[in-house]
């Protein structure tokens, strides 16, 4: 088995796992162990879980590359497979915020709504580092556009250390700023799961941490 072909198996691996692991997760926590009718799996949950597994998949995509630089042994097919698994999370990504902004509405998310139908400052914050993480990631999307290739300059900065740090940054923000006032009453947590906004937060910070000190 060549190389390429060892990539495309451990990318198709990784993706399929990460989404059932995910989705898997939005349908225990909403459905089997919390409230949620059934009828919202089809939009609700699944877009809860696009989301996480879009999170899952960046965070993999930056983090293979300066984990092995950090001395931690990262296989080649992994290493191969970065690609396959940034243009999957940016595409769940893209997903996941066009079916955000049709669920978006004070009936599926009050706690983000003032009593005058405008929005809470949390979730200003929230949406405000939402898109701006989504602007940057299709930014970094560009760089793999065989027409961009020859404009050394774009692609020396749109995959420069600091401009990657700050992307995962405003992704930080978003789940902080979406999520943290749930996090911090665990008694609420349906069948004692953690919410998909901190499963997505831990590890969105281990990976930041890995790029902090092992991203050249």
């Amino acid at each position: 088995m060549n190389q390429t072909s060892q990539s495309k198996n451990a990318a198709a691996i990784i993706i399929a796992l990460t989404c059932l692991f995910s989705i898997g997760y939005a349908i225990l926590r909403y459905h089997i162990a919390g409230p949620v009718p059934w009828k919202d799996l089809s939009f609700f949950t699944l877009n809860k879980g696009i989301a996480l597994s879009s999170f899952v998949l960046l965070t993999f995509n930056f983090s293979f590359g300066p984990l092995n630089n950090l001395g931690v042994p990262v296989s080649d097919g992994l290493l191969n497979s970065r690609k396959a698994l940034g243009m999957t999370g940016f595409l769940l990504a893209l997903i996941h915020v066009l079916m955000s902004f049709m669920l978006f509405n004070p009936a599926v998310f009050s706690k983000f709504y003032e009593e005058n139908g405008t929005l809470t400052l949390t979730a200003g914050l929230s949406m405000l580092g939402g898109v701006l993480s989504f602007v940057v990631l299709w930014g970094y999307n560009l760089s793999f556009q065989t027409h961009l290739r020859e404009d050394k300059k774009f692609i020396r900065f749109i995959t420069s250390r600091n401009f990657l740090l700050v992307a995962m940054l405003f992704s930080l923000f978003h789940l902080f700023f979406m999520g943290y006032k749930g996090w911090l009453t665990p008694n609420a947590w349906h069948g004692g799961l953690p919410p998909i906004s901190l499963v997505g937060f831990i590890l969105f910070t281990v990976g930041y941490i890995i790029n902090l000190f092992g991203r050249k």
